[in-house]
């Protein structure tokens, strides 16, 4: 039975941006973007080859890609006409977006991962950090349209290579859990220079692997989502889900082992709206909405009727699913109560071996995108890394401005600081911050003492934003 009420559950699960209903009404007063705005965006949206990824016009696209996150976002917390969403599925842009998620996918693990081995120090690194940030900005936009069933319709054929990528980043975090990965100790470099004194690209790669994790937690809401919807997509993937890749039992070890969870000196800390944050002991039972993600697409997999027809159960996978009983605590079940028919199905399979999975004959659909891009490019990634390092992500003077320029325009802080729940935070420890930069008015700053001993770190982006505002100004006056 499919979960009827996880729509009353994944209201506030899904669009669940941790905004106050103050903030939800300022931020409804805010735009990106106008209508007419969006759809020339969107029309200009087209795929791009790996070598072009961080060309002017790859970076062009990113704008108006981050533009449409932006607003997208904005429509989603604020329940407003999503305007975006209904322009992508009419211009049918969803594939391309799933196309260029798998593109960026395929770049950084073939050519960015050449370029961290070359001897390359360019004067910033923030294009290839654009180039990097874009997987974000692609999942982010994809996780807020896709709670919706017409656009997962729409992505057609590409559902079954999402899939795929949701997948592989599950079982990245699966991955880096067995590894016992942290961010925060990766800090400091492993030669003991301090984040001073490390290279750009040693800062670049703690970005990735931070962008990495974010993206991963992505996917789990994005695969969850589809996972709603799978009566209105093809067999073939609710095949490849259950089958061929099983994916019940890679969410179990999740459950068993959550990535976005940790200890440390006997306080718990979970990884929630994109930070992690001290869980008081009074709340540590309280489910976070990205647990209930997990647990409603468990749900969708083990008692969706079509999928109880075609799991194939063997020894090993049933033993995984069954160690779901031991979370299904009195507490959990109060949260999700829909979680009550799972708990008896479990109590059932325990004791019994389930019927037959009902294959037929089916000719399965396999994904083809990432297939196509690695064979497109096989033996060129070396002559792709070369090419890009001297003609895109080693800007000169000039094209910094510009890109500053391009990305000052990009964020309006006004509107994303209607989106931030709290307090700005100080940039160096972290602390309430009351007072900003004068220059840029970007970067919050506790005490003086903080912003001093910082400015070695935040000069050159400081200079980049004022540049790019005085050139703004001046070409208004221009004209």
């Amino acid at each position: 039975m499919r979960l009827t009420s996880a729509s009353e559950v994944s209201s506030d699960l899904n669009h669940d941006t941790g905004i106050s209903p103050k903030m939800a009404d300022d931020s409804s007063n805010q735009q990106v973007l106008l209508s007419v705005e969006a759809e020339a965006y969107v029309e200009a949206i087209e795929t791009f080859r790996v070598q072009d990824i961080g060309s002017t016009k790859w970076m062009k696209q990113h704008e108006y890609l981050e533009k449409l996150n932006i607003q997208a976002v904005l429509h989603a917390s604020s329940n407003q006409d999503e305007f975006v969403k209904e322009m992508l599925l009419s211009h049918e842009k969803i594939p391309v977006v799933i196309q260029e998620l798998l593109a960026l996918e395929v770049w950084k693990q073939n050519v960015f991962s050449i370029i961290q081995r070359m001897d390359f120090e360019p004067k910033t690194t923030f294009p290839l950090y654009m180039a990097l940030y874009h997987e974000a900005t692609l999942s982010n936009l994809l996780e807020t349209i896709l709670f919706h069933k017409e656009p997962c319709e729409a992505a057609e054929d590409c559902v079954l290579d999402l899939v795929d990528y949701c997948h592989r980043k599950i079982t990245d975090l699966v991955a880096r859990q067995e590894e016992n990965q942290d961010e925060e100790e990766a800090e400091l470099p492993k030669d003991g220079k301090s984040i001073d004194e490390s290279s750009a690209m040693e800062e670049l790669k703690k970005q990735q692997q931070k962008i990495q994790f974010d993206v991963s937690i992505k996917a789990i809401s994005i695969f969850r989502y589809i996972t709603d919807h799978l009566s209105s997509l093809s067999l073939s993937v609710t095949t490849r889900i259950l089958n061929t890749l099983d994916i019940p039992s890679l969410l179990v070890q999740l459950v068993d082992d959550p990535p976005w969870t940790k200890y440390k000196d006997g306080k718990l800390s979970k990884y929630i709206d994109n930070k992690w944050q001290e869980v008081a002991p009074a709340d540590r039972l309280q489910l976070t909405r990205l647990e209930g993600q997990v647990w409603i697409a468990l749900f969708n997999l083990l008692m969706g009727p079509d999928c109880q027809q075609k799991y194939a159960f063997n020894p090993h996978n049933k033993a995984q699913i069954l160690k779901l009983r031991s979370h299904l605590t009195e507490v959990l079940v109060d949260q999700i109560p829909n979680l009550c028919e799972l708990q008896r199905y479990l109590s059932n399979l325990s004791m019994m071996d389930p019927p037959a999975a009902q294959t037929g004959i089916v000719l399965e659909q396999v994904p083809e995108i990432q297939e196509r891009i690695l064979k497109e490019n096989e033996g060129k990634w070396k002559a792709i890394a070369k090419h890009q390092v001297k003609n895109f992500f080693n800007s000169s003077a000039e094209s910094m401005r510009d890109q500053a320029k391009m990305f000052a325009d990009m964020y309006n802080f006004d509107v994303l600081e209607s989106l931030i729940a709290e307090p700005p935070k100080c940039a160096l420890c972290g602390s309430p911050a009351a007072k900003r930069c004068s220059r840029c008015q970007n970067e919050w700053y506790c005490r003086r003492e903080c912003q001093v001993t910082h400015y070695s770190k935040h000069k050159i982006a400081c200079n980049l934003m004022v540049e790019a505002e005085q050139k703004l100004k001046e070409a208004s006056l221009n004209s």
